[in-house]
C-alpha cells in the first residue's frame, strides 16, 4: 500500500477538512492510499532513481504496473 497527498478532494470534503482545522486549531493534510506492489530494482536502476530524486527534489517509488 502506498499513500500520497490527496489531489481529488471535492468542495464538500474540503469544507469538512477546513472546518475541522478551524475547530482543532491545527493544519491537516489529506492522504489517499493505493493498493500498489513495490517493484524490486537493481543497484543500477536504484542509482538512476536516486539521481532523479536528487535532481527533482521529490521521492520516487517504483511499483509494479
Amino acid at each position: 500500500m502506498l499513500c500520497s497527498l490527496a489531489n481529488n478532494v471535492d468542495a464538500s470534503a474540503l469544507k469538512t477538512i477546513t472546518d475541522l482545522e478551524k475547530d482543532l486549531g491545527k493544519t491537516l493534510l489529506a492522504f489517499a492510499c493505493h493498493d500498489l506492489k513495490p517493484s524490486a530494482l537493481s543497484a543500477d536502476q536504484l542509482s538512476k532513481v536516486q539521481a532523479a530524486e536528487k535532481k527533482l527534489g521529490v521521492s520516487l517509488v517504483a511499483v509494479e504496473a
